[in-house]
């Protein structure tokens, strides 16, 4: 098969969907991989490492679009690409299309079989490929969330873990899952008191069992919310339903009950966000502020960090993309239960009920669509 990775030309998005390993183990297994001139650039990986595990130097974005017939890629294509999109090629990629009803129409339109890297999902409901992007995302959350909550930046001034004779920061986190927990991770060892809101008391007992003392958990509902972030200096957004809109959390209104300089990092953004002040921001310029609240709510934040995002991630998507070429993408999506979950949109038909549910459309199951 001819696996294609084109550069990311999304702004300020750094990382690429396959390390040279990744190209090396394709061609060891009888594929051509087509890499567009410098793709691995912003990784750290050069033309001559892709070169020398046997793969072929693209020079342009046209010519990997018009010879493979599986792209991989690390973000959804932006709207330049969309029409160097043929009929019938296989895309696999992060797509969050819930979040974009013009990204969804695109590739209905294209014909293209669309496999979202966030959808896959294993019998135990674990997500993969989201999972290494989630753990970034969460530690990196803490990191920006620090940076935003100086005065310089429009912060409250204070430092995350305090020092002795001053009360560290007050974190807290909308959501135990994989992002909630490594975000947790990262403001506990700093020292910040830490509170961590869920709906499952079962993952909050899970969560009691590996936490640090200065970490509390509590089940959410919305005056549990309302109480804690009226005193919390960093509130971390990491709530997740998979393939759908993201649920908003805190309301314009709520804002009034906060102290001005408080930051608010809305992880959920590639799902819609779960704020409902949150819009869509770049690494250039992160923040804005509505009613004193400082917003950070980038859409790639492990793109800030893109070799130890790129290796995270490539670690995790090789395995699935070395199904589709060596079975084709039929045969390997009737053989794992797992890739066909992540079947968004199959030659112009939704596939996953909660993108066809976002926007009123018809919706057909992913196993009809490949029988």
């Amino acid at each position: 098969m001819k696996i294609g990775i084109p550069k990311e030309i999304k702004i300020n998005e750094n990382r690429v969907a396959l390390v040279p390993a990744g190209a090396g183990a394709l061609v060891v297994a009888g594929h051509t991989v087509l890499i567009e001139k410098g793709a691995g650039l912003g990784s750290g990986f050069s033309d001559a490492q892709y070169e020398a595990m046997g793969a072929y130097i693209a020079p342009s974005a046209d010519e990997v679009w018009a010879k493979a017939e599986l792209i991989v890629k690390v973000k959804e294509p932006v709207e330049s690409e969309w029409p160097r999109i043929k009929a019938g090629q296989v895309i696999f990629t992060y797509f969050h299309f819930a979040a974009n009803e013009a990204l969804t129409l695109a590739h209905m339109v294209s014909g293209a079989v669309c496999i979202a890297y966030e959808t896959v999902t294993l019998p135990n409901r674990e997500l993969p490929l989201l999972t290494p992007m989630s753990e970034v995302a969460g530690r990196m959350a803490v990191q920006e969330g620090a940076k935003y909550l100086e005065k310089l930046y429009g912060g409250r001034g204070v430092l995350l873990g305090g020092v002795p004779g001053v009360q560290p920061a007050k974190v807290v986190i909308l959501g135990g899952g994989v992002v909630g927990l490594n975000a947790a991770k990262m403001a506990a060892g700093l020292g910040a008191q830490v509170v961590i809101l869920d709906l499952s008391l079962e993952k909050l007992r899970y969560l009691s069992d590996v936490m640090p003392a200065n970490v509390q958990l509590i089940l959410s509902n919305r005056q549990t919310l309302l109480d804690q972030i009226a005193d919390a200096d960093l509130i971390i957004g990491a709530v997740l339903i998979p393939g759908a809109l993201a649920p908003k959390l805190i309301h314009r209104e709520d804002l009034k009950i906060m102290r001005a300089g408080t930051v608010m990092v809305d992880v959920a953004i590639d799902q819609g966000g779960c704020f409902a002040t949150s819009r869509p921001t770049t690494h250039e310029h992160p923040t804005f502020v509505v009613d004193g609240i400082v917003h950070y709510a980038v859409t790639n934040m492990p793109g800030g960090l893109p070799m130890t995002a790129t290796l995270a991630l490539t670690n995790a998507t090789l395995p699935y993309v070395l199904q589709l070429a060596d079975q084709g993408y039929q045969r390997a999506l009737k053989a794992s239960p797992a890739l066909l979950q992540g079947l968004n949109i199959f030659q112009g038909v939704i596939t996953h009920k909660k993108v066809a549910e976002a926007f009123g459309l018809a919706y057909r199951t992913a196993e009809a669509c490949i029988e």
